[in-house]
């Protein structure tokens, strides 16, 4: 009997609670460390965020394991809405291609809030390397066969990477790092040949002209890069990769605290602000629903299982 009135209790408070939320901070856990493009996308959405919900949303980062540490983190955290996953492709639809084993389910432990936004890779090579063009890159790939390396701090920059290395015939070496702003010093450091990466890391280094540009993963150019090629124009068939970022919450979370959140995304990526942000990293604003999320997850990890297996690609 206790135990049915305390279910009770808790059903009939579950309303109210959902009502009245947010009514204390909301944490965005980002499995990357600082500087890097999920971190860059959230912190230029934050400002507003807060402000609109009357509360502080605060950005932690927890890099580490392929954001595995962080998607765990949230998966186990309570379901009230004031633990949100910056879940880009990697940790939800990649990591699942590419390990046996993990320790959170992307479809089972998590509800979907809203896509965020969506972006090419882009292929850059340091500055001073002397490789101007892709041609340069893969002929001189071929020249030093297990002497040429790349970064990578996430499984979608690994796994198309490696679906480059298989279109060109080519043998980079992967040499991991916790966050793309990590993987975009190291070429500009010269400890890496090449690194394929989100554009809110690599932007400022392009216009800086410590970096040079080879070549975007999308099929045509893009409109933060126009004088960039895609891969297809730089002579590289089949390497469309387009890569998304999204909310998501422990699964079970009230649909009311789901809808409320989704709604606030979707508003303030079509911000004049935040768009701007967007379109100077090179990334598109999106802010959809929660099911067309959830259509995107399913569909995504059936693709990159096929490629995975096709490339014999297991990290565990």
């Amino acid at each position: 009997m206790i135990r049915l009135f305390l279910a009770l209790v808790a059903t009939a408070a579950l309303p109210a609670a959902a009502q009245d939320y947010p009514s204390k901070p909301i944490r965005i856990i980002i499995g990357y460390s600082a500087g890097g493009g999920n971190d860059i996308i959230v912190r230029a959405m934050t400002p507003e965020m807060s402000k609109s919900l009357g509360q502080p949303v605060i950005v932690e980062n927890k890099p580490g394991a392929q954001s595995i540490i962080a998607a765990e983190y949230v998966a186990k955290a309570p379901a009230d809405g004031y633990t949100v996953l910056m879940g880009p492709s990697g940790p939800m639809t990649i990591n699942p291609a590419t390990y046996s084993k993990l320790p959170y389910d992307p479809v089972r432990d998590f509800t979907p809030v809203s896509m965020i936004s969506t972006f090419p890779l882009i292929a850059v090579v340091s500055a001073s390397s002397g490789i101007t063009t892709m041609k340069q890159l893969i002929d001189y790939a071929k020249a030093n066969p297990g002497k040429v390396n790349y970064s990578s701090s996430a499984g979608i920059f690994q796994i198309s990477t490696e679906l480059f290395k298989q279109r060109t015939g080519t043998d980079f070496v992967m040499i991991p790092y916790k966050g793309s702003g990590e993987s975009v010093q190291a070429v500009i450091g010269g400890q890496v040949t090449l690194t394929l990466v989100d554009p809110p890391p690599v932007s400022g280094p392009i216009k800086a002209g410590t970096v040079r540009p080879l070549a975007v993963t999308a099929a045509k150019r893009h409109p933060g890069f126009p004088d960039v090629p895609t891969m297809a124009e730089a002579g590289v068939r089949e390497m469309e990769v387009p890569v998304w970022t999204a909310f998501f919450l422990p699964a079970k979370t009230p649909p009311a605290i789901v809808a409320r959140l989704q709604k606030e995304v979707a508003r303030v990526v079509q911000t004049p602000e935040v768009r701007e942000r967007f379109t100077g990293m090179g990334i598109e604003a999106v802010g959809g629903t929660s099911d067309e999320l959830g259509r995107q997850v399913a569909s995504d990890i059936a693709k990159w299982k096929a490629v995975a297996k096709a490339a014999d690609i297991k990290n565990d």
